[in-house]
């Protein structure tokens, strides 16, 4: 890649970092005017974007369970909004060529459909960072926006297999012989260790899937996909993730650039796909309307609505494959490419503001929701201990652990992520599933109970919007929490945290202190 690429790439990162926007939006404006200055993508900026897809994939996979793929409101949801969304979609298409736009009038129905079906999807690059920036891959509304993104993919294979006639390979059978090599798979795990290994073993799974699909005709990234899923049971599918991540940011790079260099538009192209865009509150309230329906509750569905209102770059797949059998003009992979990067751009500025805007408009969306809940939406009332320890990771369970030593059963635990409560649960530990960011669950809790909330969490942000719904429900008690930088520490105190730990800072001065005191040990 050549050092001007990197170059852009940072620079208009940078910008979008400083605009608190996420840098991938700067990374796509990188791309087009990059294109404008006459650049052009080579192997090494697609073969970037391949290996980042693939390797996100991998990631999702390992985060996945299978249960929450046959649930009602992930198939049900799916299939549903598809199918309403090809007829409004077309509508829509042959009521802007009779209003004479650009690129439209000459649409026949063969190519108007395949247009709304390539809009049809939802970005799995887009949504999954966006989830994995605020910390909500595994809250309710997150693990809904991921299977309906898996249902997707699903479709999406299908459609290129009866598009191209490609059909799995008579060998594709061979591929069930991985489920009882499972116990081989899981004890090579066992002995990779922590190290620089571990990273090369989710590499080496993540690409081996991706290679072993491919040579019997099936999509490679649903081989990467699968290959998550078939580990994530295992202990250390959360290590492997976290080691991966970097990577997979890095090269994700590469995907964004290459939406840029696509091609050039012209005035009309841009003009066409800010039409497009247009569709995007139609493919919201598609989305929300049908999550009501299915009982889901106003939040849930107005979040994961929110996450998947966008187009996706499996788009611009369609449109290639289409242009390249003729069945679509190059024009349209040009206005699809520039509405894809618009919606990005979109749905990130407007998540940021999405938990703020449900809390102060809360009662209006709330009129929509089904008057009976699904039995996973009814919140149990916690127990009656004064401290709450939200985050049950590892810094959340050493604090439950010292304080549980020093004052039994006065602190409990919240998390999103219920299969680790079950687990918790199983070890004695009073621990319950919620996600703290959701309104609705602090208007079930009993506050005069709680006098301490301590939120053991990575994200900034996420502490941030706790904190504020703690305020909205009336919250009398004190709030602490943890920080990995000055600046970070700085501002969480600002915003009204009554105490904020460096996590870095306190581990040295525990760790001096318990050493300290073998000394004291060894010399009464």
């Amino acid at each position: 890649m050549e050092f001007i690429w990197i170059l852009f790439a940072f620079l208009c990162g940078l910008a979008a970092k400083v605009a608190t926007l996420p840098p991938s939006i700067g990374y796509l404006v990188a791309g087009f005017v990059l294109n404008f200055l006459g650049f052009q993508a080579d192997n090494t900026v697609m073969e970037l974007a391949n290996l980042g897809i693939t390797l996100m994939l991998f990631t999702i996979g390992l985060k996945l369970n299978v249960k929450d793929l046959v649930k009602t409101e992930v198939w049900l949801g799916s299939l549903s909004h598809t199918f309403v969304w090809m007829i409004i979609g077309i509508v829509a298409l042959k009521a802007f060529a009779i209003i004479s736009v650009p690129h439209m009038t000459g649409l026949d129905l063969t190519t108007s459909t395949l247009i709304v079906f390539a809009m049809s999807f939802s970005s799995t690059v887009c949504v999954v960072k966006l989830l994995e920036e605020h910390g909500e891959m595994k809250t309710r509304h997150g693990k809904l926006a991921v299977g309906i993104l898996v249902m997707q993919d699903i479709v999406a294979v299908v459609f290129l297999v009866a598009a191209t006639g490609k059909l799995p390979s008579p060998y594709a059978l061979l591929l069930l012989l991985a489920i009882p090599l499972k116990p081989i798979i899981n004890k090579m795990l066992d002995k990779v260790g922590h190290g620089e290994l571990l990273p090369l073993t989710g590499f080496f799974l993540a690409f081996g899937a991706y290679e072993l699909f491919e040579l019997v005709n099936i999509k490679g990234d649903l081989g990467a996909l699968l290959a998550g899923m078939y580990l994530a049971s295992h202990t250390k599918a959360t290590e492997i993730t976290k080691s991966l991540m970097s990577f997979k940011d890095l090269f994700l790079i590469g995907f964004f650039l290459s939406i840029g260099f696509t091609a050039l538009p012209t005035w009309e192209m841009v003009g066409t796909a800010l039409l497009l865009t247009l569709l995007l509150p139609i493919k919201f309230a598609l989305f929300f309307f049908i999550f009501i329906k299915i009982k889901l509750r106003a939040r849930t569905a107005f979040l994961a609505s929110l996450a998947l209102a966008n187009f996706s770059e499996f788009g611009l797949i369609v449109a290639s494959l289409s242009a390249k059998y003729e069945w679509l003009s190059k024009e349209w992979l040009v206005i699809l490419s520039i509405a894809v990067s618009v919606s990005f751009v979109i749905t990130n500025i407007l998540y940021n503001f999405a938990h703020e805007y449900y809390a102060k408009n809360k009662e209006k969306i709330s009129k929509h929701q089904h008057p009976n809940k699904l039995p996973e939406d009814s919140f149990i009332q916690p127990c009656s201990a004064p401290i709450v320890i939200i985050g049950m990771g590892r810094v959340g369970m050493g604090a439950y652990r010292a304080i549980d030593s020093q004052t039994p059963k006065q602190a409990w635990g919240l998390d999103t992520d219920k299969t680790k409560i079950n687990w918790l649960v199983e070890q004695g530990i009073q621990a319950y599933s919620g996600d703290a960011e959701d309104a609705d669950f602090w208007e079930n809790i009993d506050l005069t109970r709680i006098k301490l909330v301590l939120l053991a969490l990575p994200s900034v942000q996420d502490i941030m919007n706790i904190t504020t719904q703690l305020k909205h429900a009336n919250y009398q008690g004190k709030i602490a929490a943890i920080a990995r930088f000055d600046d970070e520490r700085e501002e969480l105190e600002k915003f009204g945290v009554d105490k904020v730990f460096n996590f870095y800072s306190e581990a040295g001065v525990g760790f001096a202190e318990e050493s300290i005191s073998l000394l004291q040990t060894a010399n009464p």
